[in-house]
């Protein structure tokens, strides 16, 4: 299925599958672990540990431990909210590495919601296309949104975090549907990709700031 040229500045299709493979679906949560891992460690990347030896009132020697997830998508998303108030740029190549991982990890996430049978691939698009259109900074961007879109963006965490749960409510039904009958049910896989397509365009606002336009409560 063609991704649509116009709407959002983000925008996300996945290809409907006729008929779903019952053993790697089965399987599913198996296989995804080798790519999982993959994302996981790009995601991730940057993450600290911290040890720290003190004694407490009884004069015992207390470990403790801190952990810091400053991972390298946060950390893209805080250097280019710098990069956009201080400079008032957005560099190219900064949004092409950031729009291929967003890619990938629809990519991912597709399969782990046994959208596709196809494993993800780092490189090709496959069935799941996932469109971000590079801003031009000096119309399409206001400095210092930046600074506020996170708290703006709020009332969507919100819903989505009435909206996720049930997507993988939706997901559990959905592999006992395929083992049964192949086939995942259209009105459960509009939904699920409806909900990555809301996650997709707010962290285009909120996280990826290639937009200033706030994004619609709608799964469409």
């Amino acid at each position: 299925m063609a991704i649509e040229p116009a709407g959002y500045a983000a925008r996300l299709e996945v290809d409907y599958p006729e008929k779903l493979d019952r053993l790697t679906t089965f399987f599913r949560i198996i296989w995804i672990i080798p790519v999982a891992i993959i994302l996981g460690l790009i995601s991730d990347a940057g993450q600290t540990v911290t040890n720290t030896v003190i004694l407490n009132e009884a004069g015992e020697v207390v470990r403790r431990t801190r952990e810091t997830a400053g991972g390298l998508a946060s950390g893209l998303s805080v250097v280019t909210a710098l990069m956009i108030i201080f400079r008032h740029r957005y560099p190219r190549w900064w949004f092409d590495f950031s729009r291929e991982l967003t890619r990938f990890g629809a990519r991912v996430s597709a399969y782990a919601a046994l959208l596709t049978d196809r494993y993800p691939s780092t490189v090709e698009e496959q069935s799941v296309h996932l469109e971000i259109d590079y801003p031009d900074v000096e119309t399409d961007l206001n400095r210092w949104y930046p600074l506020v879109k996170w708290f703006l963006a709020i009332p969507h965490y919100i819903v989505l975090l009435i909206l996720v749960p049930l997507s993988v409510f939706a997901v559990l039904f959905t592999w006992i549907a395929i083992l049964f009958t192949g086939r995942y049910p259209r009105g459960l896989f509009d939904f699920v990709v409806g909900v990555g397509r809301w996650g997709l365009r707010v962290g285009a606002y909120a996280f990826l700031l290639v937009t200033d336009q706030y994004p619609p409560f709608s799964l469409r």
